[in-house]
């Protein structure tokens, strides 16, 4: 999953971000609402918004995203713990609500909710003779487990998260890599090669000149 983090707070933001990333997340880090705003039209899988911010409000901004109708699950990470500030969150547009201090593990926790709501509530799915385990971070083919590298779990996970989609070569980069990593041309075109070898040629379908798809299950 790719995320959004928008925490003006340094100390945690830096927190947060390096332990997402070392449990399999691709994540950019904003620390106030001008950088996010920049970056808002990326394909996020999840927003995690901060409440207070230097620039404004979180919770404004993402009542203004909802009346676009943009639907990227968002949770919001606030200190706020009346309960009369849950309900104004969760009416103003977010999916879940987590209040400061936390433990890292619980955001985990609550971002596989998310993931599970988004893939149609189970983590294991079948396509074919295919099998992915979005949770275990493994993938089976004709019953037999697959060995697969980083990267072409993270393709994988990017099409299987929106089966039945077309996903553009460029969303499906910024998706896998977010703005860290510098990509060769065909780098997509060779994992997908790699995916193809392992778990047969027809799990992910080429749509000429506009990107890739898994087909819903």
């Amino acid at each position: 999953m790719r995320l959004l983090l928008l925490e003006d707070d340094i100390t945690l933001g830096e927190g947060l971000r390096d332990y997402l990333r070392s449990d399999g997340y691709l994540i950019d880090w904003c620390s106030n609402l001008a950088q996010a705003r920049a970056l808002i039209s990326e394909p996020y899988d999840a927003w995690l918004l901060d409440w207070n911010l230097p620039d404004g409000s979180g919770i404004d901004w993402l009542r203004s995203l909802r009346a676009k109708g943009l639907r990227v699950p968002a949770l919001l990470l606030t200190a706020r713990d009346r309960l009369s500030d849950r309900i104004e969150g969760l009416d103003s547009g977010a999916d879940d609500f987590l209040v400061k201090p936390f433990a890292p593990e619980e955001l985990s926790a609550r971002l596989r909710a998310i993931s599970r709501r988004v893939a149609g509530s189970a983590l294991r799915k079948a396509f074919g003779p295919v099998e992915i385990d979005l949770n275990a971070k493994a993938a089976w083919f004709e019953g037999q487990g697959v060995e697969l590298t980083a990267r072409e779990w993270a393709i994988l996970e990017a099409l299987a998260l929106r089966a039945g989609r077309i996903v553009s070569k460029a969303d499906l980069e910024a998706l896998v890599l977010g703005f860290d990593s510098e990509l060769a041309s065909n780098s997509t075109e060779v994992h997908v090669f790699k995916l193809r070898s392992k778990l047969g040629k027809a799990l992910i379908e080429t749509v000429r000149g506009l990107g890739y798809r898994i087909p819903a299950p």
